[in-house]
């Protein structure tokens, strides 16, 4: 076998073996109460070897602290979603001391939530914008919730350099999604583009670049097909790297390998 032969191989090799991480779960959730390892244990069956459970207020990132110190291939995210937009100054010092934890790898979700979120606009931009600066004091990257809120978004989030980070669950369209991996940011795809009837939301799927592109499951929600409805779990990770393999007309091999570089480059696990 010649040198550029056995190369090849390596490399082929080296695809067929890459595992799937699962950067967004919320796997503390008292959905899951007694079943954790359980859990744990069949998403490493389905390749999903490594999960980061992300925390969206003051006590849920703790028990996300918490969940990820006791296992090895858990990692946590603390943050302060849009929804709990109103607590964040008070939480601001809690959310900082989680942020130098061991296990923590992220900060977020936070964002802004114009959709269907009660707290103000206001109160979502401080959350966000003291979020971000100390994700830049951290050097952690950040996960970002952005629901009809991309403009207000790109403005708060221009006015900062070395942001490096993920969009989550995101449904935009292809434009919106071009705009966002132009800020060098990350995109997030779950079980919504396996059920989502919004042809603009395939289109973003289909032509983002696989250097920005991380898998997530977003769990116990967003169950994809066929199990949508169901309770979701990170083992689900591996049905949609198969679906958006086929959507774009890829080796699911090779995505599940650029898709974990990707997600170890941004979060350090």
């Amino acid at each position: 076998m010649s040198i550029e032969t056995r190369r090849v191989q390596f490399e082929l090799d080296s695809v067929r073996s890459a595992k799937l991480v699962d950067t967004h779960a919320h796997i503390h959730f008292s959905n899951f109460a007694g079943k954790v390892d359980e859990v744990i244990h069949k998403a490493a069956e389905a390749g999903v070897d490594k999960i980061i459970t992300v925390g969206v207020n003051s006590a849920d990132s703790r028990a996300a602290v918490e969940m990820a110190s006791r296992r090895e291939n858990v990692w946590a995210s603390v943050g302060i979603h849009p929804h709990d937009a109103g607590e964040a100054e008070q939480a601001r010092g809690y959310i900082s001391d989680l942020a130098g934890e061991r296990k923590v790898v992220a900060i977020g979700e936070c964002g802004l939530d114009y959709f269907k979120s009660q707290t103000s606009r206001e109160d979502q931009e401080l959350a966000l914008r003291w979020q971000i600066e100390l994700a830049l004091e951290r050097r952690l990257p950040l996960i970002f919730h952005v629901r009809d809120a991309l403009d207000d978004f790109f403005r708060i989030t221009g006015d900062y350099d070395g942001i490096r980070g993920v969009i989550h669950s995101f449904t935009g369209t292809r434009s919106q999604m071009e705009m966002v991996v132009e800020r060098d940011l990350d995109v997030a795809l779950n079980g919504i583009v396996t059920f989502t009837k919004d042809q603009q939301q395939i289109e973003a799927a289909k032509h983002l670049p696989l250097e920005n592109m991380l898998l997530e499951t977003d769990c116990p929600f967003l169950a994809p097909t066929p199990n949508r409805g169901k309770l979701n779990t990170p083992a689900a990770v591996k049905d949609i790297a198969e679906f958006l393999a086929e959507l774009r007309g890829e080796d699911v091999a090779r995505l599940a390998a650029a898709t974990t570089a990707n997600a170890e480059g941004l979060f350090g696990i």
